[in-house]
C-alpha cells in the first residue's frame, strides 16, 4: 500500500532539527519549570478540601483560615501552572532547539503531583469506577446503571457517583470499561486506589501524545517540541485530562498515534489504533473516515480505492468485535444511548444551549412563553446538521498533506456544537492541531487552551451559571471575529507567499 502521508522531508526547516544547535540541548528555563511544578503541587495540596469530604482522600491539608484559604491557594496554583506553561512556550519560541523529549520530561514532572492528588474538576472517575465494578461483578454496564451497586454490596462506590449520573448507563466504549474493570479487580472498593489506578490509564494516553505528537509534527512540517508543549504539557491537558482523569486522554493518545502511523505510510495499523480509540470514546471513529478518504485519494485506480476502503471497514469491524468479545460486553455499547448521554446536561458554555436560553428569555420579555429546553432540542438538531455539513466539506477537500488540520478542525467543531461543550472535549482536536504549523503559531489557540481551565470549578461544577448564557454568546461572537481575522490574515500570507504566475500561462495551449 502506498503511504498515506507526506514525506518527512517537507522542505520546511524545523529549528534544531535540520542542523546543529547553537546552544546546549537542555536549556528550557529552570525557573519556568519550577513555577509550573509549584503550581501543580499547590493545586494537588489544596484540592482535597475543595472537592467534598466523601470519599476522603489519603491526605488533607488545611490552608488557613479554611476552605477560603484552600480556594485561594488552589487558584494561585492554577495561575502558576499557566505562567510556567506560557514561559516555557516563550523559551521554545525565542531559543529554538529543544528536543521533544525534554519538553516531555517537563510535562511528566508537572503531572506527578496531580497523579497522586484527588479527582479535580470532575467526579467522572467515580462513574468510571462504578461502571467498571458493574462489569467486574458480571453485569452489563450498558444495561444496568450504577444504582444496581446498592444491592450488589458496593454502596460505597455508588455513594461516590454524582446523583445526576447514578441512573445513567455507561456512555463509554468497552475497551475503557474493560480496563477499569481490571483495575477494580485489584483495588476493590478502595476509591483512592481506584482513582489513582484509573488516572494512570489517562497518563498512558498523555504519554502516547508525548511520543507521537512530535512525529506527527515532523510529517506536517511543524516544530516537534512545540507540539509536545501543546499536546502534553498544557494546562488544559494537565488539569482536565490528568487531574480530572477523563478518558478522553486515552482516546486522544490512540488517535494521534493512529494518524501518525497512517501518515508515515502504515495505513491499516493507524486505522486499527483509531478503531481502538473508538472503543474508548466514539468520536475517535471520525479519524478513521478522514484517514480512509485521504488514503484513497493517493490511489489512482478505482479498484485499488475500493480494496482500501473495504480493508478499512473490515479492520474497524474486526477491532470492535475483538474488543467487545474480550471484555464480554457484546455489541450493546454500539447504540444511540452512548451518544445521547451528553445531551442530559445543559451548560451555558454550550453555544446551542446558550442561544436557546437567551432566546427563550428574550421571548419571555415580550410575553411569549417558551421552555428553553424545547428550543434547545430543535437547535441541537440544526447544530448536528451543521457538524455533519462542516465535516463533509472538509472531507471533500482533505488530502494526506492536510488531513491533520482538517481532522483537528472537524473534531473541535464537533466539540463546540455538540450537546455539551465541556472544555476537555476540545482536546480531541487540539492535540492534532498541536502538530500543525498554523495552530502552533496562533496566540488565540494558546490563550484558549489556558483560559478554558477556568471554566470548571475544582469540584467539577461549571463556573458559568446558565443565567450567564448571554455573556457566553457574546464571548463566542468575539472569539469568532478574532478567528475570522486570523484566518483572513493567514490567507493573505499564503497568497503573498505563492509563486507569481507567468504572463500568458492561463491561456497557453498544449
Amino acid at each position: 500500500m502506498r503511504p498515506v502521508g507526506v514525506s518527512p522531508g517537507t522542505g520546511v526547516a524545523v529549528p534544531g532539527r535540520d542542523g546543529p544547535s547553537e546552544r546546549p540541548r537542555w536549556h528550557l528555563g529552570a525557573t519556568w519549570v519550577a513555577v509550573g511544578f509549584a503550581g501543580a503541587a499547590l493545586m494537588a495540596l489544596a484540592g482535597p478540601r475543595l472537592v467534598g469530604s466523601e470519599p476522603a482522600w489519603w491526605y488533607s491539608v488545611r490552608v488557613p483560615p479554611g476552605r477560603a484559604g484552600n480556594m485561594v491557594a488552589f487558584y494561585v496554583g492554577m495561575a502558576a501552572l499557566g505562567v510556567g506553561w506560557f514561559g516555557l512556550g516563550r523559551r521554545l519560541a525565542s531559543e529554538p532547539g529543544a528536543r521533544p523529549r525534554e519538553v516531555a520530561v517537563v510535562a511528566a514532572l508537572w503531572c506527578v503531583p496531580l497523579v497522586v492528588g484527588p479527582a479535580l474538576f470532575s467526579g467522572d472517575m467515580y462513574s468510571y469506577l462504578a461502571q467498571g465494578t458493574i462489569l467486574h461483578l458480571g453485569h452489563d454496564p450498558y444495561r444496568e446503571a450504577p444504582t444496581v451497586l446498592a444491592r450488589l454490596g458496593h454502596a460505597r462506590v455508588l455513594d461516590a457517583v454524582s446523583p445526576f449520573w447514578r441512573s445513567t448507563t455507561a456512555p463509554y466504549g468497552p475497551l475503557f470499561i474493560g480496563i477499569v474493570s481490571g483495575i477494580v479487580s485489584v483495588t476493590g472498593s478502595n476509591l483512592v486506589a481506584g482513582v489513582v489506578g484509573a488516572r494512570l490509564v489517562e497518563v498512558a494516553g498523555v504519554a502516547l501524545l508525548a511520543v507521537f505528537a512530535p512525529r506527527l509534527a515532523r510529517v506536517s512540517g511543524a516544530d516537534p517540541a512545540r507540539a509536545v508543549w501543546i499536546a502534553a504539557a498544557s494546562p488544559l491537558v494537565l488539569a482536565q485530562l490528568v487531574a480530572a482523569g477523563h478518558n478522553d486522554a486515552l482516546m486522544a493518545g490512540l488517535v494521534v498515534a493512529g494518524v501518525t502511523l497512517a501518515l508515515e505510510g502504515r495505513t491499516l495499523p493507524g486505522v486499527a489504533l483509531c478503531a481502538l480509540g473508538a472503543t474508548v470514546k466514539v468520536p475517535a471513529a471520525v479519524a478513521i473516515v478522514f484517514l480512509a478518504v485521504a488514503a484513497a485519494r493517493l490511489l489512482t485506480a478505482r479498484a485499488a480505492r475500493l480494496r482500501l476502503l473495504g480493508s478499512v471497514v473490515a479492520l474497524t469491524g474486526a477491532v470492535a468485535a475483538v474488543v467487545s468479545a474480550a471484555t464480554g460486553t457484546g455489541a450493546q455499547w454500539m447504540s444511540a444511548a452512548v451518544l445521547a448521554t451528553p445531551a442530559k446536561v445543559h451548560l451555558a458554555i454550550t453555544p446551542v444551549t446558550a442561544l436557546a436560553w437567551s432566546a427563550a428569555k428574550a421571548l419571555g420579555a415580550v410575553g411569549v412563553s417558551l421552555d428553553y429546553r424545547v428550543l434547545d432540542r430543535a437547535l441541537g438538531d440544526v447544530a448536528l446538521v451543521a457538524i455533519v455539513a462542516f465535516a463533509g466539506r472538509l472531507l471533500l477537500r482533505t488530502r494526506a498533506d492536510r488531513v491533520v488540520a482538517d481532522l483537528g478542525a472537524a473534531l473541535c467543531v464537533a466539540a463546540l456544537l455538540g450537546p455539551a461543550t465541556w472544555p476537555w472535549y476540545f482536546c480531541w482536536g487540539i492535540v492534532l492541531l498541536a502538530a500543525w504549523p498554523g495552530a502552533q503559531r496562533s496566540r488565540l489557540v494558546a490563550f484558549g487552551v489556558a483560559a478554558s481551565v477556568l471554566l470548571v470549578k475544582p469540584d467539577g461544577i461549571l463556573a458559568v451559571p446558565l443565567s450567564w448564557s448571554p455573556v457566553a454568546l457574546a464571548c463566542y461572537l468575539v472569539a469568532g471575529v478574532l478567528a475570522a481575522r486570523w484566518w483572513r490574515h493567514r490567507a493573505q500570507e499564503a497568497r503573498r507567499a505563492a509563486p507569481p504566475v507567468r504572463a500568458g500561462a492561463a491561456t497557453a495551449g498544449p
